[in-house]
């Protein structure tokens, strides 16, 4: 069975989690394979509105399977209140799996990533304090605990043990608060254990058998590219792999699973939190945007800072990614303005930069150089088909095509599920069999 990877291709917040959702109902797995509960999703079913954190968007259709993968740091308390949450709405939660080698969450993580938040002051990463750093940091020690330790209480009451010596040191002697009682952690998790014990198995074979039968699995992930920890705008990133590459380990699949990969932008660009944003607009233009396409994170309700479209990091995205074709969401938005830019290089000190540079210093102080392209006033949430948009939002789509050299196959033009516009009656049969349903979608 071929693969289709679906990959945020800008800072995250592109609407890719609509276009899971879109695909959800017509799938046997959804999996989660990286991040925690610092990102989050709105589904809309009928007059019902759902926000995941940490649940694959699946867990509303009763005969897919939802899958939290290896990759995944897991906040018990937080998966818990989504699964009630779930349940006291008709949701049945029984077709999850969590992967018993993913990491928790755990007290400590939350209070250390609050701390150096408020300790950085003006230079903080602008993380949600949902300790997803501290996590993969213990993760990454050698020091974490994992799910199935919840399984067996001997272990996890010596890991956690062992884990406070450390971290209740961190706490106390660098940031001057009081340190946690084991007990009373060890008390709470164990009821933490009890409620989900039953989902936790080795997820693992439970894909790759799934696969292997021909099974259509959705792979779902968190954040986007440019928040990547190895390929992103370090330090201003995530703490996991959010690239096409961290399916592989986030899942436990090899990377000849996928075959061909969807990336997701915006027709603007947006990010959350602190770093580099060459293209971002404080004006005006910015504040249209944010309001018109409604700006605020789902997990944080932070406002979103919002700016022109930037190519630099979309060709960047398009080469670490190896993306095949690409889905433009929220077009509707540019609606009405009266010029559109987009970015095509960076200026620093003299010097023209057409791809992405090698040092964090240009990407903080460079100067954007950017293509002008009318604009269209027309309402153009009814469009079924691309030759009936507007001609200047055809040719801004065909310029953006033409200097990220991938075809845009999908675009989003409201936020229901059916305002979308398919180019592409090849893509659209791989997507769809003859009974409707989705091939293998990521």
């Amino acid at each position: 069975m071929p693969g289709i990877a679906i990959i945020s291709s800008q800072w995250g917040d592109e609407g890719k989690g609509r276009i899971v959702d879109m695909l959800s109902s017509s799938v046997d797995m959804v999996v989660r394979f990286q991040g925690g509960n610092n990102a989050g999703h709105t589904v809309v079913k009928g007059n019902e509105q759902y926000k995941f954190h940490q649940v694959p968007s699946g867990i509303l259709y009763p005969d897919v399977t939802c899958v939290i993968g290896s990759g995944v740091v897991l906040n018990p308390e937080v998966l818990i209140e989504e699964l009630d949450n779930l349940e006291s709405r008709g949701i049945s939660t029984d077709n999850l799996r969590i992967s018993c080698n993913a990491h928790l969450i755990m007290p400590y993580h939350i209070i250390r990533d609050k701390a150096a938040e408020h300790r950085l002051g003006k230079s903080k990463i602008g993380t949600t304090h949902k300790g997803i750093g501290p996590a993969y940091a213990d993760k990454a020690l050698r020091s974490g605990i994992r799910t199935q330790d919840l399984q067996d209480l001997k272990i996890f009451k010596t890991k956690l043990e062992e884990s406070l010596k450390l971290n209740n040191s961190i706490i106390e002697k660098i940031y001057g608060l009081d340190p946690l009682d084991p007990d009373e952690i060890f008390a709470e998790y164990v009821k933490y254990g009890k409620r989900i014990g039953k989902y936790i198995v080795d997820t693992t074979f439970l894909i790759n058998e799934a696969l292997d039968r021909n099974k259509r699995v959705l792979f779902e992930g968190a954040q986007g590219t440019m928040l990547d920890i190895d390929h992103g705008t370090y330090p201003y990133v995530t703490s996991s792999s959010t690239v096409a590459g961290g399916i592989c380990t986030g899942a436990g699949i090899g990377p000849g699973r996928l075959d061909e990969i969807i990336g997701v932008i915006k027709a603007y660009t947006t990010r959350v939190g602190s770093g580099p944003f060459p293209t971002e607009e404080n004006g005006k233009i910015g504040d249209y945007m944010r309001e018109k396409g409604h700006e605020y994170g789902t997990t944080t309700g932070r406002p979103r800072r919002c700016g022109w479209l930037d190519t630099v990091i979309l060709k960047y995205s398009v080469m670490i990614n190896t993306i095949d074709s690409v889905t433009l969401t929220k077009l509707d938005v540019l609606t009405g303005l009266e010029k559109i830019k987009v970015c095509t290089g960076y200026k620093y000190e003299g010097k023209i930069y057409n791809d992405m540079p090698g040092h964090q210093t240009i990407m903080h102080k460079c100067q954007p150089i950017y293509e002008e392209f009318e604009c269209w006033d027309e309402d153009i949430s009814r469009v079924k088909n691309f030759e009936d948009l507007p001609g200047p939002a055809r040719e801004y789509i065909k310029n953006i095509e033409r200097i990220i050299k991938v075809p845009i196959s999908m675009i989003s033009v409201g936020a229901e599920r059916s305002k979308i516009i398919m180019r592409d009656d090849n893509l659209k049969g791989r997507l769809f069999d003859q009974t409707g349903r989705s091939t293998l979608i990521i």
